[in-house]
């Protein structure tokens, strides 16, 4: 049986659209390690598609960007619908937990990673990429003590993702107001801080529960 305590709490969760999406894909006998799957390939598009914009103008920088964007949320969906299948769809499986997490890991550094060739910092890319990772690690670190998973901020996965989105969106103005890669810049530096707080914030509470643990 799946562990109910250790799901991140999301509000979109309980709105009627992605419990009908949901159900729907339960229906048509798609798996949850399928969707899990399915969300490492959203994030490789939405990697290409912001690294090419490195090399590209206009019209295709803008397409590349949109598509860069959409497919960012794709993995987020991809997240959201692996669990309710799972869980509330009643398909989990005995590997589902790996499935739930490798992809995860996986497609934040190909998103961020890809960001940074976009942007002209591909070493900015990969630190950003690598704190995203460590916040999921204190996550589990804390879990695997036996305390309740800490899916706080900063710079938590649904954090980094509407960031990097939002970014690559208002790049695609970016050409009024500012030289190409900068806005993807000053988002991934706002990630890897706010991912190394994040981290921080997790470790300290951690271990502030293990001291009053005794």
């Amino acid at each position: 049986m799946a562990d109910l305590k250790n799901r991140r709490p999301l509000g979109s969760r309980d709105t009627k659209w992605a419990v009908r999406c949901a159900a729907a894909l339960a229906g048509r006998g798609v798996t949850p390690n399928a969707i899990s799957q399915a969300s490492m390939i959203a994030a490789l598009v939405a990697a290409l598609a912001l690294a090419a914009t490195s090399w590209t103008q206009g019209a295709a920088t803008v397409a590349l960007l949109i598509l860069g964007a959409l497919c960012c949320q794709l993995r987020l969906l991809c997240n959201l619908f692996d669990g309710m299948v799972a869980i509330e769809g009643g398909r989990s499986a005995p590997d589902g937990p790996l499935w739930n997490e490798l992809p995860d890991r996986v497609s934040d550094l190909l998103i961020l990673a890809g960001a940074g060739v976009g942007a002209g910092h591909p070493a900015l890319g990969l630190a950003a990429g690598a704190l995203a990772v460590l916040t999921a690690y204190t996550r589990e670190l804390g879990a695997n003590t036996g305390l309740s998973p800490d899916f706080s901020g900063p710079m938590a996965k649904p954090q980094r993702m509407a960031l990097i989105t939002g970014a690559a969106l208002l790049a695609v103005f970016e050409p009024l107001f500012a030289a190409p890669g900068t806005v993807l810049t000053v988002a991934l530096w706002i990630i890897a801080i706010g991912a190394a707080l994040t981290s921080l914030r997790r470790a300290a509470r951690i271990r502030a529960a293990l001291l009053a643990r005794g």
